[in-house]
């Protein structure tokens, strides 16, 4: 599997997670020139952003250890356009990041880590 089928299927596997836990789903990978938010829910009235890192290796620490100030910027600039494009100023919002390490053929431990940054 790939880079880019392993972040899908992570993707998947987060959204899934997130609406177990009551979560609506309303966008997935929206990008805004070279910025992108991996998932767009609601949770209740809170529009949260959700960005979603997997590992199957702890080698270089856990996936949301590789969420940089790099990173945060350019979900935030996504975040705000999407915001923006739907006429949504002033709505609560928050940002999130579901972690996912999977070694192997294991199950996939998944931390859900609510407002992870601002």
């Amino acid at each position: 599997m790939n880079k880019r089928q392993a972040g899908k299927e992570a993707e998947q596997l987060a959204a899934a997670y997130l609406e177990s836990k009551g979560f609506f789903i309303v966008d997935q990978n929206y990008f805004f020139e070279r910025s992108e938010v991996d998932i767009v829910a609601y949770d209740g009235s809170i529009i949260v952003f959700i960005e979603v890192k997997m590992r199957s290796s702890l080698a270089f620490g856990a996936p949301e250890e590789s969420i940089d100030e790099k990173k945060i910027q350019s979900i935030q600039k996504a975040a705000e356009a999407w915001i923006y494009e739907r006429r949504m100023d002033g709505y609560p919002v928050r940002f999130d990041v579901v972690s996912i390490f999977q070694h192997k053929n294991e199950a996939p431990e998944i931390k859900h880590l609510t407002d992870a940054f601002r």
